[in-house]
């Protein structure tokens, strides 16, 4: 991976307590390497907790609060998984609103294993092709996606992979998918979700 191939750009990972550590971490040092600026952003003020597993990991220092974050301050957004953290997540509006941003500006955005349980509570997945940690299948065809089980799925800059052992599959396709930048299928997603949205109100 050419070492410059994201220079500038700058990177946003949403993540809380009881982040699967792998997920955030590897993905990070790939993005870093390929010259990313990432940075963690949390409901979390200072650090969190990452899960390694079956049990506690390291303690990750926050860079951004996420009531301070805001989506245009980036390029792209990165969800890692691990059940408790986008659990905890998408019972956050102003979480759900972050991620729904980067849609809106037709930013690339990737998730893996637990990390598309985001995409659905933004409702940003319909028509779209992805994949996850096999229990979220359900969730993400009833939210209108059409689910796969494959290590990595690329679609219009939505980025999905399923689990730990798909993060070398996963680190090359979202190093791509951010390089490119703004994808107009995922400004299309979400204008489809307002009007649906504004037809129901």
């Amino acid at each position: 991976m050419a070492a410059d191939r994201l220079n500038g750009k700058r990177v946003a990972i949403l993540a809380t307590d009881g982040v699967e550590e792998v997920e955030l971490t590897e993905p990070r040092k790939a993005l870093d390497a390929a010259g990313a600026r990432t940075s963690l952003v949390s409901p979390q003020r200072e650090r969190i907790k990452a899960w390694q597993h079956d049990h506690w990991g390291s303690e990750i220092l926050v860079d951004v609060p996420l009531e301070q974050a805001r989506a245009d301050d980036y390029d792209a957004l990165l969800l890692p998984g691990g059940v408790i953290n986008p659990d905890k997540l998408r019972m956050d509006e102003r979480a759900v609103r972050f991620v729904k941003a980067f849609f809106q500006a037709g930013k690339p955005v990737a998730a893996i294993c637990h990390g598309p349980w985001m995409l659905v509570e933004a409702d940003v997945v319909r028509g779209r092709t992805v994949t996850s940690w096999p229990s979220l299948h359900t969730d993400l065809r009833n939210a209108g996606a059409d689910w796969v089980d494959r290590e990595v799925v690329t679609d219009e800059g939505l980025v999905t992979s399923r689990k730990p052992d798909d993060i070398p599959a996963f680190n090359r396709k979202i190093i791509e998918e951010f390089a490119e930048g703004l994808h107009e299928g995922q400004r299309q997603t979400a204008r489809r979700t307002s009007q649906s949205e504004a037809a129901a109100g």
